[in-house]
């Protein structure tokens, strides 16, 4: 498989300064409890990633570090696709994302993901938990479900085994997640846990029962 160096484009706008596209190199991609490969699906260049089947608790860091990035301010836009292992259990629900200002030794870092078997389930309350917002270590998801419920999670239209396009804009204490380049964000978050001045490296994200892909990434730092 041919691997191209990253590349860097300068946009015009005063707004943000450079934008880094991704394409993968197996020597700047570092697992985290989980295994990763390199595949091409569907005509795309992936990063392939499995959480490692050990790991029980959810909303740990279990993804693939990109070595290079260190990021604090600005855009980050990849395209992931989703699919359930076949051991999965019925709570599994594809779940797949962005770990982002990771520091040094993986033990804080900021999340957004989506569960793309809610976002067209049966049932309305599934639906409203389509994207998910957390802070590791300290902010899992059902404490933020129990502290603040409904702040912290939202409905987008996704499914399971199809591209779905993510941008996450981020400023400060204030994240915006957009979906399948929705002109509004479909969660916003105003308080990120770790502060405004936390930064550190972007992991690609998957938790238990996904079978998750990356393409066509690329971060622009404000």
């Amino acid at each position: 498989m041919k691997f191209i160096a990253i590349g860097f484009i300068l946009l015009s706008t005063t707004s943000y300064s450079q934008t880094q596209i991704i394409q993968w190199q197996k020597d700047k991609l570092l697992p985290n409890k989980v295994s990763m490969s390199l595949e091409r699906i569907n005509g795309n260049e992936a990063v392939r990633v499995v959480k490692d089947s050990t790991i029980k608790e959810v909303d740990e860091p279990t993804f693939v570090k990109l070595t290079d990035t260190d990021f604090k301010n600005g855009i980050i836009e990849v395209n992931v696709l989703s699919r359930l292992l076949k051991n999965a259990t019925e709570t599994a629900r594809g779940f797949i994302g962005i770990a982002f200002r990771i520091n040094a030794q993986n033990t804080a870092f900021e999340n957004m993901y989506i569960r793309p078997t809610n976002g067209r389930a049966e049932s309305q309350l599934r639906r409203n938990r389509a994207t998910q917002y957390f802070s590791f270590p300290d902010f899992k998801f059902d404490r933020l479900r129990k502290e603040a419920p409904g702040e912290y999670e939202s409905y987008a239209d996704m499914a399971l085994n199809e591209w779905i396009h993510l941008r996450i804009e981020v400023n400060g204490k204030q994240a915006k997640l957009y979906v399948n380049h929705s002109k509004q964000p479909v969660l916003l978050v105003n308080d990120l846990k770790l502060g405004a001045d936390a930064s550190g490296a972007i992991g690609l994200w998957v938790d238990v029962g996904t079978e998750g892909f990356f393409s066509d990434m690329k971060v622009t730092k404000r």
